[in-house]
């Protein structure tokens, strides 16, 4: 859970509705932003507007979108995902003999034939099986869903509503089409986050977790336009994702349509999106976000940023826009955007590339951070920033290894590889961990079917598909070198047991190859945690060696531990207990999330969140819990070549992030949390340091620190060179589960220091810093970088550019 944002609709405007947790700096800013967007956010369609109005100009093609030509009727390019058997479950739902996991929106009565209007069976696909839906409970693990669309044309009315824990997905070899009838009412074809009759958002946005958009088109063609329509409403959090999707929207003057529309919450990530027209792309503001191969063309405004705290771009193209980037919201005098890094982009064509209300003057002082490495502008307006207190202008750019770099729309660019959907495989190409007789309830012993799984699929190159469910298992999983492996609707994999108890002898509960193995593996859509007391697992251990040139991947992997049915470790078992350093042992529950060992190299890995759960998301309430894991991630690959692509780790005793004796790191964005149980206990406990990992001594160094000095590093660097950082948020909300210390003009801070260079480390470069609740932003072997009164910004303190040569 995040700091929360909960605003209320009333009659186009919006108005505070009070809770716990609250940021009003954000609160204010999303007020406003739903006041001036009120057509947008109440859009309810224009019944006497006739579709034959509408008069395309679209002149030229928008290249490389699979579907553009459908029209909807025969599925003539299959995917193997609609052809496999679907034996999924979910373990701990109600009625899991019956309850459908896989749903087909044909098989609910959508045509897709352009004619006939679906909104209702597609709704119904989604809703189906009393699912976790808007005011009917805040979140819940139990009612996942995989939505598939095939190709077609949909129609529709009003908007499809998304679901809790729901994967809504069309067919990637040929686009099914969502397509706004002529009087289309609703925010959003798809809303991600209705607001519900008391005008409140019906997820809490930063805690909406676990979901996904992929491989659509948003057809505005029926649509006047003058209507404040919107492709996707999407108020987010952490692991989630839209990748794969083409927004057509009019060109014509006067245009209001806008592709995503996200006025609030705590991450996501986006990826490979196209927007054609509009009068805005993309309309954002979250705590922090990755956005990664996005392209606008003919758009008014390609990205309207309303607020961040903190935003890594990369690999953006804007053509032919009026404007390109505009993060001017608040004026110099009120800046509601701290910060914002661009990278491997490119402006062509455009009137102004790049609009800011920074200036010398302007307030917040590092509000409008704004860095850009790497763009091509080419005819465009002139961007020339205006100042700032610390530097303006050019400057030289981090140094590149180029074992990190790969193809990109600019040269130079850092290696980026979207996920994995297999989309030209056969379905006789995929091999289910049903036939192994793995149960995925829950309850039965899965380590040996599963290790059968991997080891065939391996064998005969063949992928491996791992079916909805819960797979417990008692001893260590290894998928094989030279694997691909994918799950269905996150399948869990659950270390439980003797194997997984000893932190003297700490056991991979998922290993990826064994030690000196080299190879090619790619893992997507899965979570893997515990059940239980686990003070020796490893979640995940990285041991396999890959080239730089052609890496390892990891897509929408997850670590979860505690928090869900079936973990024990719920708020039953383990609830919160403030005020108290008393440690129920049975709530220890893992050792490490993800070790990536020295043998190992050569591994990007997009949209992974390692998250010790700090609330309950199956409680009604969602009730706060304590549960303890030692620590994050931890990298010391000697030859490193890491990517790190919008990612997370959070409430680890000891750190979120850890990098010793290693190199050539990426990471963009970057986002910790330090538990909300500390100090008390502080992080000397309940794991012991041991030097054979690195572990901190906060015994040692924290004599002479004011403070809240022996809490969880958000990120440590140890000997360790060529770490280029784009972008981060390291933030510490919480002393003793009270928000007092983290409010924004707090003089007692929750923590005194939160990221760390030690030893003999060089060529640590990092953009955007942000921090919360810290009172050292930056300190090197021991010594203070950077302070948080000398840096404030909208709500964290930000830094935006640290070298460390």
């Amino acid at each position: 859970m995040r700091i929360s944002v909960i605003i209320r609709l009333v009659l186009g405007a919006a108005t505070l509705a009070l809770s716990h947790d609250e940021v009003p700096e954000v609160e204010s800013v999303v007020e406003s932003i739903l006041a001036e967007y009120s057509a947008t956010v109440n859009y309810a369609g224009n019944p006497n507007f006739a579709a034959s109005k509408v008069v395309s100009n679209i002149t030229r093609p928008f290249p490389l979108v699979k579907g553009q030509n459908t029209t909807g009727g025969v599925e003539d390019s299959p995917y193997w995902l609609a052809q496999i058997k679907h034996q999924g479950i979910s373990a701990f739902n109600s009625d899991p003999e019956t309850y459908r996991v896989f749903r087909n929106v044909k098989d609910f009565g959508a045509k897709g034939d352009g004619i006939t209007d679906d909104t209702a069976a597609i709704n119904n696909a989604i809703s189906t099986g009393g699912r976790c839906g808007p005011g009917s409970c805040q979140s819940s693990t139990t009612t996942p869903a995989i939505v598939y669309f095939p190709s077609g044309t949909y129609l529709i009315s009003s908007s499809i509503i998304d679901y809790y824990y729901s994967q809504l997905i069309g067919n990637p070899n040929d686009l099914p089409v969502l397509k706004a009838t002529a009087n289309f009412n609703g925010f959003g074809f798809i809303d991600g986050n209705r607001y519900g009759p008391d005008g409140i958002l019906s997820f809490g946005s930063t805690n909406v977790f676990y979901r996904q958009i992929r491989n659509f088109i948003f057809d505005f063609s029926n649509l006047p336009p003058d209507a404040s329509a919107t492709g996707i409403h999407w108020p987010t959090a952490q692991a989630t994702s839209i990748q794969s999707c083409f927004f057509r929207m009019s060109v014509q003057k006067g245009t209001q349509h806008q592709g995503i529309f996200i006025e609030s919450g705590s991450g996501g990530f986006m990826s490979d999106l196209k927007f054609r027209g509009g009068l805005i792309g993309i309309s954002v503001g979250n705590q922090q976000f990755t956005m990664r191969n996005l392209a606008f063309l003919d758009c008014v405004t390609a990205i309207n940023q309303f607020w961040d705290w903190g935003w890594t771009y990369s690999g953006i193209s804007v053509t032919n826009c009026t404007t390109g980037l505009n993060f001017s919201s608040g004026g110099s005098s009120g800046q509601t955007v701290g910060s914002v890094t661009l990278i491997d982009s490119k402006f062509l064509d455009t009137g102004t590339a790049i609009a800011t209300a920074h200036n010398l003057t302007s307030s917040p002082v590092t509000g409008g951070s704004f860095v850009l490495e790497n763009v091509v502008f080419d005819t465009v307006g002139t961007y020339t920033p205006q100042g700032s207190i610390n530097f303006q202008g050019t400057f030289n750019p981090f140094i590149r290894s180029q074992s990190l770099v790969g193809d990109g729309i600019v040269g130079n660019a850092y290696y980026h590889r979207s996920k994995p959907q297999y989309d030209n495989e056969p379905v006789s190409s995929f091999l289910s961990v049903r036939s192994f007789d793995g149960k995925g309830d829950g309850i039965a012993d899965d380590t040996v079917a599963l290790n059968a799984l991997f080891r065939t699929a391996a064998a005969n190159n063949q992928i491996a598909f791992i079916d909805a469910g819960t797979y417990r298992v008692t001893s260590s999983i290894y998928i094989p070198k030279d694997s691909r492996v994918v799950g269905e609707a996150y399948p869990v994999i659950m270390g439980y047991g003797g194997d997984f108890i000893n932190p003297s002898d700490p056991q991979c509960v998922l290993c990826v190859g064994y030690p000196g193995d080299t190879g090619i593996t790619e893992v997507s859509d899965l979570v893997v945690s515990t059940q239980g007391p686990a003070a020796g697992a490893i979640l995940i251990r990285w041991n396999l060696a890959s080239p730089p040139n052609n890496p390892s991947g990891m897509w929408d992997v997850h670590s979860r531990v505690g928090g869900f049915a079936g973990s024990k470790l719920t708020s039953t078992e383990c609830p919160a207990q403030p005020n108290s350093t008393t440690i129920n042992p049975s709530c220890i529950a893992a050792f490490m999330h993800m070790h990536i060992p020295s043998t190992a190299s050569g591994l990007y890995i997009e949209n992974s969140w390692l998250w010790t759960a700090d609330h309950d998301m199956d409680s009604p309430s969602l009730d706060r819990i304590t549960v303890y894991s030692g620590r994050g991630l931890y990298c010391q690959s000697k030859l490193g070549n890491i990517w790190l692509v919008g990612g997370a780790s959070e409430h680890h005793t000891l750190y979120q992030y850890q990098f010793a004796n290693t190199k050539n790191i990426f990471a963009g964005q970057l986002q910790t949390e330090t538990a909300y149980y500390q100090p008390s206990p502080n992080a000397l406990q309940p794991f012991a340091k041991q030097s054979f990992w690195n572990d901190p001594d906060f015994k040692r160094k924290c004599k002479n620190i004011d403070g809240n000095c022996a809490e969880g590093w958000g990120l440590r660097i140890i000997n360790s060179n060529n770490i280029a950082i784009y972008g981060a948020g390291l933030y510490s909300f919480f002393n003793n589960y009270s928000t007092a210390c983290s409010e924004h003009n707090s003089t007692t801070p929750c923590q005194s220091r939160i990221f760390s260079i030690e030893g003999r480390s060089s060529n640590i470069h990092i953009y955007n810093l942000n921090t919360i609740g810290v009172e050292q932003m930056i300190t090197k072997d021991g010594i203070e970088i950077a302070r948080k009164r000398d840096n404030g910004n909208v709500f964290p303190e930000t830094v935006a550019i640290f070298r460390s040569e």
